[in-house]
Parts: structure tokens; C-alpha cells; sequence
């Protein structure tokens, strides 16, 4: 089970976990130790609320597909274990991030003091330019 918030978990059956060969520098061992992880988490059929669901899915993540699986891959480490971990830890992160409702803005009227000191402002700035115009007489 994957823990999420106190409320929230998955079950680990709705992941799936692939070790796969890691890329890059490693010598000898990268091409003998699968050590690198591929996560895929199907959002649609998981058994997460329909709300968080919606929102994950409408997250403009390169890692989403088309077909609403969450793919991260994993593979800072040399530890097979360390990656697993990793790449839970992403998920888990990815979930919180939209699981956690964002405050709704109330629009707010602006302080009669403050629209005051913006129309006194104005005046100020008119007043200025109106000081550079060079005098009708003198034209």
C-alpha cells in the first residue's frame, strides 16, 4: 500500500514496476544489472477519488499518456531498491500535488483610502507633465 495522505492510499497491485537496464556512464555493470525503474500507474482504472483523478488528469505532464497511464522513470541511482523508491516517492508527490484542493480567490474591492492615493497619484503625474508643455505664448 501506498500512502499518500492520512486518507489516501494505493494499492500496490494498481502499480506496475519494471526494472530495466539504466543508460548513461556505469562501466561494466550497466549492461549486466537492471537497475533502473519504469513505473506505470493507470490513472483511469486506479482506485483513486474521482476528483483527484480529474485532476491528474488534466495536468500538462509530459509523463501522462494519452491513454491516462503515468509513466516516471527512474534511474539516479545504482541501487535497484534506491530507484523503486525513488520513483514511488515521484508518484507520490505527483498525487499530493493535486489531491490538496488550491484556496479559491474572492475577488476583493479596493479601500477607499487606496483609490484615493491612486487618483492623488494621477494628479501628481499630470501636474508633471503638464509642467514641461511649453507655454501657448511662448510657441
Amino acid at each position: 500500500m501506498l500512502t499518500i495522505t492520512a486518507r489516501l492510499s494505493i494499492p500496490l497491485s494498481e502499480i506496475e514496476i519494471k526494472a530495466v537496464r539504466s543508460q548513461g556512464a556505469g562501466g561494466q555493470n550497466v549492461n549486466k544489472v537492471s537497475s533502473a525503474i519504469h513505473l506505470r500507474f493507470d490513472v483511469r482504472a486506479s482506485s483513486l477519488p474521482d476528483a483527484v483523478k480529474e485532476r491528474l488528469l488534466r495536468l500538462h505532464d509530459q509523463r501522462l499518456t494519452r491513454d491516462g497511464v503515468l509513466v516516471i522513470k527512474a534511474q539516479e541511482y545504482r541501487s535497484q531498491e534506491q530507484n523503486l523508491d525513488e520513483a514511488l516517492d515521484r508518484l507520490r508527490q505527483l498525487i499530493l500535488r493535486v489531491a490538496v484542493l488550491p484556496k479559491r480567490r474572492r475577488p476583493t474591492q479596493p479601500t477607499r483610502s487606496s483609490q484615493i492615493r491612486r487618483l492623488e497619484g494621477k494628479t501628481l503625474r499630470g501636474r508633471i507633465k503638464a509642467a514641461r508643455k511649453i507655454p501657448p505664448h511662448e510657441q
